[in-house]
This record gives structure tokens, C-alpha cells and sequence, in this order.
């Protein structure tokens, strides 16, 4: 059985206050058996929330990394070992606002994966299409290659200590969000994908539902049989919001 994952991606948001604000607010459902919970803050933030998480049982995961995994001489980055030693257990890499604004390739990607677990982190891996790739009926074709670009690369083991995210970009932000069928369907795919490789690792891989997640539709798209949690965005900003996302994920 899959234990349910609910992940918190703050993106670009937070100043001390707000996040200590909202840290307080979520100390509830941190403290309550509902999911697995994992918070991804800005990086100027890693250590407030690694403070504030010491005797809870969420993880704390850093929303991107450099290619190398050790120091160096690379100036703006910030290495997976800085952020293992900063406190975090995952890195979350793929998303698509780094793929569409920032150009991140899938070979930037698979370097950062696997730069990530050489320093002891979890990546969870964003896969997903635009609208227009939707309308042309390429979702799995898309989504499918983004998986291939880390498995053809690190081989299956890499999903060992992994876990991946679906996010359809037409529904990050929008208000919009993919149907609980619409997104099981892909989320069947990627799982299926998996066991051609690996049945043991695709039974066990979580795989989360991100792209306008909120309270209102959390319950329908965790109840789908191989959607294992969320990715949420701009909700995971309102505590209150967030610790209902987070019941849902067990049914509660």
C-alpha cells in the first residue's frame, strides 16, 4: 500500500513573516496522521522551515538544484550537498515553469537527478504537457518521453528512492484542473510505463496529481487508484486549505 504524499511547492512566495504566519498554521495537520507531507519553501527560507519542522514528521525539500552535486566554483547555484546539510531530504526538478520560462532540457534535468541522489536526496520529478500538445492528442506522448529522458539515462533504480508528479501545465495556476479520470489516465500510463521496467518499483513509485489542487476536488482526484497524493501550488500558501488537502489524502 502506498502511503499518500502531499507536497507543498511555495514556489516564489514567502518573506519571514508570512512563512513563520503560515508555518503556524500548518502545525496541525503536520502534526496529524493524514499523509506523508513535504514542504518545498524558497531557498532564502530552507533554514526557517527546517527549524520550525524539528519534531514534526514532515520533510523539507529544496524546489531545485545544480548539476553538480558538490561545491565549486559556480556562482548563483546551489549544490544538492549545501541543501542536504541545510536540512533537506528532497529536491523537487522538471517543474514545468523551469522547462517553459527558464529552458530546462531533459538532459539538465536527468544531470540535476542524478547530481540530487549522489548527495542523498529524493527528487520528485514534474512530468506533464501544455494545452496545445493536449489538443493534438500527444499528452502520453509527451509525458512518456519526459519519463524515458531519466530512465534510458539512470536506469529504473533511479525511481527507487523517487517519485514523480503530473502536472498538466494547462491546469498549473489556471484555476483549471485535468478531471479525476482525465488524470488517472495518465497517471495509469506512467505506472504502466514503469512495470515494463520494473514491476516491483512501479507498485511502489508515488505518483502525484499537481495543476490546481484544492480542497473543493482533492478528495475525487486521491480517491483514483494510482493517484498517490498532490503537488499543490497556490493553495498550499492558506493553511487552512492545505491541512483539508492533506486529510483528503487518507479520506478523512
Amino acid at each position: 500500500m502506498r502511503r499518500p504524499l502531499v507536497a507543498a511547492n511555495w514556489k516564489m512566495h514567502g518573506t519571514r513573516e508570512s512563512v513563520n504566519a503560515l508555518l503556524a498554521g500548518l502545525f496541525q495537520p503536520l502534526s496529524t496522521d493524514c499523509a506523508d507531507i513535504l514542504l518545498f519553501p524558497a531557498y532564502l527560507h530552507i533554514g526557517q522551515v527546517a527549524k520550525a519542522l524539528t519534531g514534526t514528521t514532515a520533510a523539507l525539500g529544496a524546489q531545485n538544484c545544480a548539476e553538480q552535486a558538490e561545491e565549486g566554483a559556480l556562482t548563483g547555484e546551489i549544490a544538492p550537498c549545501q541543501l542536504k546539510d541545510a536540512g533537506c531530504h528532497w529536491v523537487l526538478l522538471g517543474h514545468s515553469e523551469r522547462r517553459l520560462q527558464l529552458g530546462e532540457t531533459d538532459a539538465q534535468i536527468v544531470r540535476k537527478f542524478a547530481a540530487a541522489q549522489s548527495a542523498g536526496l529524493r527528487p520528485l520529478l514534474c512530468v506533464g504537457e501544455t494545452q496545445s500538445q493536449r489538443e493534438a492528442g500527444e499528452t502520453l506522448k509527451v509525458v512518456t518521453q519526459q519519463l524515458s529522458a531519466v530512465i534510458d539515462v539512470l536506469g529504473i533504480d533511479a525511481f527507487a528512492q523517487a517519485a514523480l508528479a503530473y502536472e498538466p501545465v494547462w491546469a498549473i495556476g489556471s484555476g483549471l484542473s485535468a478531471s479525476p479520470e482525465q488524470a488517472q489516465e495518465v497517471h495509469a500510463a506512467i505506472r504502466t510505463q514503469l512495470a515494463g521496467y520494473s514491476a516491483e518499483i512501479a507498485k511502489k513509485v508515488r505518483i502525484l496529481y499537481g495543476g490546481s489542487v484544492k480542497a473543493a476536488n482533492a478528495a475525487e482526484l486521491f480517491a483514483m487508484q494510482d493517484i498517490d497524493g498532490g503537488l499543490v501550488g497556490g493553495a498550499s500558501l492558506n493553511a487552512q486549505e492545505f491541512g483539508a488537502i492533506c486529510r483528503a489524502a487518507l479520506g478523512s
